[in-house]
C-alpha cells in the first residue's frame, strides 16, 4: 500500500484525460451488466426447466391455434401422465407498455402441471367456479396493488370480444406464489372457458398443450409418438422438452447469445484501444519522471508494476462503479426478465474483464517504461 499515493498522483496527472476515461469505461461496463445480466438470466431461466414437461405446438408457428380435441389424443400416448393447454393472451394494464403475463387456461388440469405454483386449494376451488375469475402472481399483485376480490379490466391488442371490444373484465379470486422465487409468480391465469365463449374467433382453438410424462429420461420418445399422432393432419404438432421449447422462444427475436456478445465484443475492442491510447500518453508525458524513479531506486519491473497498476485502478475502479449502476437498474429491466437481481457470475466476469482490458492495454506503454535507460530518459526534459 505505501506505493498507492505514487500509482495515485500518476492516475490524476490530467484530470480531464483521466475523467473522459474513466467515464467511457464507466459506460461500456454499464452495458456489460445490463446486457449479460439478460443473457444470463434467460440462460438460467432456461436451465431451470422442469425436465418431466413438455410442449406441444403447431408445426407451422408458435401463434398459429390447434384444436382444444387434440388433448385427448395427446393423454392417450404411452409415458404421459398428465396434459393441459393455454393460450397466449397478450393483455396490459391501462397502456401498452404496462405488459403482463396473461393466459386463458383449463384451470382443471393447468395448475397440477406446474406444483411450483403455490395456489391455496380454497383458490383454486375458487377460480373453477367464478366464470370470469382470475388467479394472479404475488408480485404481479404487489406491482398493480391488486387484490383478491378486486374487480381487474385488463385489455388486449390480440383477442377481440364478440361485442367488438377488447377490454376483457376479471375478477381476481387467488393469488398463488413461485415455490424458488417469488419474483417468478408474475402471470395473470384466468379461465378458458369464459374466454372461449366471449372472445369471437379461433374458437375451440389452443396455442399449446403442456404434457407431463412419467420418464424424463423418455421425453423425445414421447414427443415423437405425440407428433406421429398428427402427421399429415391439417394440424400437424411439433413437441419440445421445457428447455428447447424456452429458446424456440427466445430466438423469435434473434440469438439472443449472439447479438448481445457481438455488442459487447465490439464496445470492449473499442474500448481497448482508449485505454490503450491514455496509457500510452502518459507514460511518454512521464518519461523523465520514470527515470528519476528510477534512479531512485525502482527496478524495471518495479517501473512496470506501476504503470500497470495505474491502469488496473482506472479500470477496476470505473468498471466497478459502471456494474454497481448496471445492478442499480437491473430491477427495472424486471417485465422482461424474471430475475430481478444481476447475476453475481456476471459481477465476477465483469471484474476478471476490467483486470484483462487494464492488462491488455497498459502492458505495451509499461514494458517500454521498464526498457527506458537513464541517461536518455532525463535528457528529454
Amino acid at each position: 500500500m505505501k506505493y498507492f499515493p505514487l500509482v495515485w498522483a500518476g492516475l490524476w496527472r490530467k484530470r480531464t484525460r483521466t475523467i473522459f476515461t474513466l467515464l467511457s469505461i464507466l459506460v461500456a461496463f454499464l452495458l456489460f451488466g445490463m446486457l449479460q445480466g439478460v443473457n444470463s438470466a434467460f440462460s438460467s431461466a432456461m436451465e431451470n426447466s422442469n425436465v418431466n414437461r413438455m410442449y406441444v405446438e403447431s408445426r407451422v408457428s408458435m401463434i398459429e391455434p390447434l384444436p382444444i380435441s387434440y388433448m385427448q389424443r395427446i393423454l392417450s400416448v404411452p409415458g404421459v401422465t398428465g396434459t393441459s393447454f393455454g393460450v397466449w393472451f397478450g393483455g396490459y394494464h391501462e397502456e401498452p407498455r404496462n405488459f403482463i403475463l396473461s393466459f386463458p387456461v383449463d384451470a382443471e388440469t393447468y395448475f397440477d402441471l406446474f406444483p411450483e405454483y403455490l395456489l391455496p386449494k380454497d383458490q383454486l376451488a375458487a377460480l373453477k367456479q367464478t366464470r370470469n375469475g382470475a388467479v394472479i402472481g404475488v408480485a404481479l399483485a404487489r406491482k398493480f396493488n391488486w387484490k383478491i376480490g378486486d374487480t381487474v379490466v385488463v385489455p388486449t391488442t390480440i383477442w377481440t370480444k364478440k361485442d367488438g371490444t377488447q377490454d376483457w373484465s376479471f375478477q381476481v379470486v387467488g393469488i398463488y406464489d413461485h415455490a424458488e422465487d417469488t419474483s417468478k409468480a408474475n402471470s395473470f391465469f384466468f379461465n378458458f372457458e369464459y374466454f372461449d365463449e366471449m372472445r369471437a374467433f379461433s374458437l375451440g382453438t389452443t396455442s399449446w398443450f403442456v404434457v407431463r410424462v412419467a420418464d424424463p429420461t423418455k421425453t423425445a420418445q414421447v414427443g415423437e409418438a405425440i407428433d406421429a399422432l398428427f402427421l399429415n393432419s391439417p394440424d400437424e404438432t411439433r413437441t419440445q422438452n421445457e428447455k428447447e421449447y424456452a429458446q424456440a422462444y427466445f430466438k423469435q427475436f434473434g440469438d439472443i447469445n449472439l447479438i448481445i456478445n457481438g455488442i459487447v465484443g465490439a464496445v470492449f475492442f473499442t474500448l481497448l484501444f482508449l485505454t490503450g491510447n491514455t496509457m500510452m500518453q502518459s507514460v511518454r508525458e512521464r518519461i523523465p519522471e520514470l527515470a528519476v524513479l528510477k534512479t531512485l531506486g525502482f527496478t524495471n519491473v518495479g517501473v512496470v508494476a506501476l504503470v500497470i497498476a495505474e491502469a488496473a485502478l482506472l479500470c477496476l475502479v470505473s468498471g466497478g462503479l459502471g456494474l454497481g449502476l448496471a445492478a442499480a437498474l437491473f430491477p427495472a429491466i424486471k417485465d422482461i426478465s424474471t430475475v430481478t437481481a444481476m447475476p453475481l457470475d456476471v459481477v465476477g466476469t465483469g471484474a476478471i474483464a476490467a483486470l484483462a482490458l487494464a492488462v491488455v492495454a497498459s502492458l505495451p506503454p509499461a514494458l517500454n517504461a521498464g526498457r527506458l535507460k537513464i541517461v536518455d530518459a532525463l535528457a528529454r526534459r
